[in-house]
């Protein structure tokens, strides 16, 4: 039986080791944390067919220029002199058109329906236990302009298949009682998630079925030996036939170990928690603040912007204020405490410069397999991500083409 190593313990990282192990691979997950925290925990919880437009989308730059210096900001970019970050940002610069978003969104919606059906296989599999529910995404506004720049996905994503209905603010009012909008378009092919139910599930699924799992070890390098590859930690050594590095926001800096460019930079996401009643009963975007809502199993969590400020694990409580904000300004009778924003918490998302992930095997090195770049779709193109990898490293056809997530393509 051959051996495949995971490098990263997130949503990628253990659909990748689930579906490995569907091929009759050994399987050994490497992380250098406990697995309980991050990105893959404190998520939207979305699956996401509506989400078809690209992070690199005309516009961008423009926004991110003007949200450069307010913190507080949805889209807040912290300016700094770092080789990786200002390569990364010309590259994100020359992918911002519209050129890109119309190569891009037919790819983005096939991962995502592959992604979405996944989901459901896994559910009815009885593997994993965990909550998903179907009642589609709102799209929430309070402005005419929100509303006019949505009208423009909507109508691409009609044009390829989605159902969407334009909700009025009395019908609104009838769906989601509590929410201040003026209107919504109610995108019906999203579901939603618990996250952290997920992950529980999916890690002792995993161990019961023989998965190692060595936490709490930083990987210090990735060698080729002979036909082998050669996996050093911290603490131990590993001999292993295959590895995956699905790093996240950390992935650019093993790529270097091979000679391979993989852009990516750390998109901090932040969420918030509450456990009291604020009778949300529909995953909702608020637009003009950029927060997204979703009524999860035994509470409500708050969560969204992006920060592109590196690794840095500061916690800018303006950036929860602001979430805190946007959850009293669009709902009746919803606040969150003091408690609650205390115990924000934050995730790092790794984000490509043209709003595609990276999947594949490496030109350089047949079996080093690369699944990160994700940026806020990670939590949507977990199992489809998984499923690929697998695929690729089982030499079977892939469920769909993926010549646009080659790892190389920057370099």
């Amino acid at each position: 039986m051959k051996h495949c190593t995971i490098i990263g313990g997130g949503i990628i990282g253990l659909c990748s080791a689930y579906y490995l192990l569907k091929e009759n691979y050994e399987v050994t997950v490497i992380d250098k944390s406990d697995i309980v925290s991050g990105a893959s925990f404190v998520n939207a919880g979305y699956i996401t067919p509506s989400h078809i437009i690209p992070l690199a989308a005309p516009g961008m730059i423009t926004k991110g220029m003007k949200y450069m210096f307010n913190s507080s900001s949805p889209f807040f970019v912290k300016p700094r002199l770092d080789k990786d970050f200002l390569k990364w940002t010309w590259l994100f610069k020359k992918a911002c058109t519209k050129k890109n978003v119309e190569k891009s969104t037919q790819t983005i919606l096939d991962i995502n329906l592959l992604s979405q059906q996944l989901f459901k296989e896994i559910y009815e599999s009885g593997d994993v236990d965990f909550h998903i529910e179907h009642k589609g995404l709102l799209m929430a506004f309070q402005k005419e302009a929100s509303k006019k720049h949505e009208q423009e996905v909507v109508d691409r994503a009609s044009a390829m298949g989605l159902q969407i209905a334009y909700v009025d603010k009395t019908s609104l009012a009838k769906l989601e009682p509590n929410l201040i909008a003026e209107g919504a378009f109610h995108y019906y092919s999203d579901s939603h998630t618990t996250p952290q139910l997920f992950m529980a599930s999916m890690k002792q699924f995993l161990q019961k079925k023989g998965v190692a799992f060595k936490t709490n070890e930083e990987v210090l390098s990735i060698d080729p030996v002979q036909e082998r590859i050669e996996v050093k930690t911290v603490k131990n050594t590993y001999q292993t036939d295959e590895v995956v590095v699905a790093t996240g926001a950390w992935s650019e800096k093993i790529a270097k170990q091979f000679g391979v460019y993989i852009p990516v930079q750390a998109g901090k996401g932040y969420s918030i928690n509450t456990e009291a009643s604020t009778k949300i009963t529909h995953p909702t975007v608020l637009m003009e603040a950029n927060v997204a809502v979703t009524p999860m199993r035994g509470f409500t969590r708050f969560a969204g912007t992006m920060e592109l400020a590196g690794l840095s694990e500061n916690i800018r409580k303006e950036r929860v204020e602001a979430i805190a904000n946007a959850a009293s300004k669009f709902y009746k009778n919803v606040s969150l405490s003091e408690e609650e924003k205390e115990n924000a918490a934050y995730g790092f998302r790794p984000v490509s410069p043209d709003g595609l992930p990276f999947i594949g095997k490496l030109g350089t090195h047949k079996n080093i397999t690369i699944a990160t770049g994700h940026a806020m779709m990670g939590w949507s193109l977990g199992p489809g991500t998984g499923k690929l990898v697998a695929q690729l490293i089982a030499n079977k056809k892939t469920a769909m083409a993926i010549e646009r997530f080659l790892p190389e393509r920057f370099s």
